[in-house]
């Protein structure tokens, strides 16, 4: 008779696995699905062990309770098994199934034959590793020598293309995961409340010590989910495709955590002017040569400056004579943009080329 102890607990953690399975990679899921398969997949296997030693411990058990079990168990498998491979687009469970086939078959022909007729054990035991060993030869010697030769990687030469037109990067707006707001109570997310921009690409930071997530609330993240957030790591979401509105999210793992970032209508680009003031040209002591001499604007800011003294002036990068911008000559009355957006963060020192002691500089942060 079979070991009741065993074949129980045994269908139910095999049955529990396959639902866990199939739940995980159906994207039903979301947060939880690296957890989630890994801990099924391990109840799955913990279960087909005891199934196993429990129907052979004392030989196959003929009983209708062994019978009724094991049958409900290979449904249950069979069952949620189809609904994977229909479901689910994973690439690699294919592979995975192919690899436990090789696996149990051979295992369970040489169990039953080891129970019912030990004395083919030894010549079937070697038949089958011998035909494992040739099939893994056959597999390399063919994936290098033969035909196809498909375990060659082909190697694709870099093609480079140069870009005529300028492709703005995307604005970005942080947001930082606070050390400390796993703790109940503790500030979680910075800034807690949003105003951003449509069309911005939002980056969360953890820089917490522990894993978070950023979910949409609302809807148990069917709008977005990062999933687990690993400290010092970032999940970026670009709103492109999001509604204007409102959007609240959390913490799956510490749901206490809660924030939310309000979509608006893009603004544009914020303008800094600064003038060259009449008189700018004259070398003495208290002129004023820009105004202001030195600002410090967000990156994608346009500064614009307008020559308001009668002399004409120009705006130029003085620690490499013009290579990063250069406004040539602006007129009396006429002015110069620069969008800062192609800038790399930090402070660029700027001068007047027909009047070399006109300085200024623009710090993009």
């Amino acid at each position: 008779m079979s070991n009741w102890e065993l074949v129980m607990p045994g269908g139910g953690l095999t049955a529990i696995g396959m639902a866990g399975l199939v739940t995980s990679y159906s994207g039903i899921a979301h947060t939880f699905i690296d957890g989630m398969h890994a801990l099924t997949g391990l109840l799955f296997f913990i279960g087909l062990i005891f199934l196993s030693a429990g129907i052979l411990d004392g030989g196959v058990s003929t009983s209708n309770r062994t019978k009724a079990t094991v049958l409900v168990t290979i449904s249950i498998v069979l069952t949620f098994g189809a609904a994977a491979f229909i479901g689910s687009t994973s690439t690699t469970l294919p592979t995975l199934t192919g690899i436990l086939i090789l696996i149990a078959v051979p295992s369970i022909l040489i169990a039953y034959i080891a129970m019912k007729m030990p004395q083919y054990v030894r010549p079937v035991g070697i038949i089958v590793c011998f035909a494992v060993s040739l099939g893994i030869v056959c597999f390399f010697v063919f994936g290098i020598f033969g035909p196809t030769e498909y375990l060659i990687v082909d190697v694709v030469e870099d093609v480079t293309e140069e870009i005529s037109e300028s492709i703005e990067p995307s604005n970005v707006f942080a947001i930082s995961i606070l050390a400390g707001s796993a703790e109940q109570g503790n500030p979680d997310y910075k800034p807690d409340n949003a105003m951003i921009e449509h069309g911005y690409v939002i980056e969360w930071t953890n820089d917490d010590d522990v894993m978070h997530t950023v979910t949409s609330s609302l809807d148990f993240g069917e709008t977005f989910d990062s999933g687990i957030i690993d400290a010092g790591n970032t999940f970026e979401l670009d709103t492109t495709n999001l509604e204007l509105g409102q959007y609240e999210y959390m913490c799956i793992v510490h749901p206490w955590m809660i924030a939310t970032f309000v979509l608006e209508e893009p603004r544009g680009p914020m303008k800094e002017i600064v003038s060259m003031p009449m008189g700018a040209a004259n070398n003495v002591e208290g002129q004023v040569f820009y105004d202001p001499e030195n600002i410090t604007v967000p990156k994608t800011t346009i500064v614009e400056w307008t020559n308001d003294d009668d002399v004409m002036h120009t705006v130029t990068s003085s620690l490499d004579f013009g290579e990063t911008f250069d406004s040539g000559i602006i007129d009396a009355g006429n002015t110069f943009e620069l969008d800062t957006t192609n800038l790399e963060l930090g402070q660029y020192e700027y001068m007047c080329i027909v009047h070399p002691w006109m300085i200024g500089t623009v710090t993009v942060e």
